[in-house]
């Protein structure tokens, strides 16, 4: 079995910085891409980041210029540094694994962790 955790999240101020990690482990032979969703009350979940394989990554437009997304492949490790946060970036974000496991490619997702922007 696959188990991804996340950690990071909280509450910080406008402009302020956050850094999310979510760590995959279990049996994995392969990672095809790491996402980043996040889902505010009310609203669909949408996605934020992707880094693939290759390493090229792409971005929602409302997060591009502050948002960065990384990986450590030695540790099954995705990140998300979040820079000039604003009160729209309120949200619980949730990490997404696209791997190779025992059986067919399938899709992980992290436990959720609240991002809150708040003065």
């Amino acid at each position: 079995q696959v188990q991804l955790v996340e950690s990071g999240g909280g509450l910080v101020q406008p402009g302020g910085s956050l850094r999310l990690s979510c760590t995959a482990s279990g049996t994995i032979f392969s990672i095809n891409a790491m996402s980043w969703y996040r889902q505010a009350p009310g609203k669909q979940r949408e996605l934020v980041a992707v880094i693939v394989s290759g390493g090229s990554t792409n971005y929602a437009d409302s997060v591009k210029g502050r948002f960065t997304i990384s990986r450590d492949n030695a540790k099954n490790t995705v990140y998300l540094q979040m820079n000039s946060l604003k009160p729209e970036d309120t949200a619980v974000y949730y990490c997404n694994v696209n791997l190779h496991t025992w059986g067919p490619v399938a899709t992980y997702w992290g436990q959720g962790t609240q991002v809150t922007v708040s003065s």
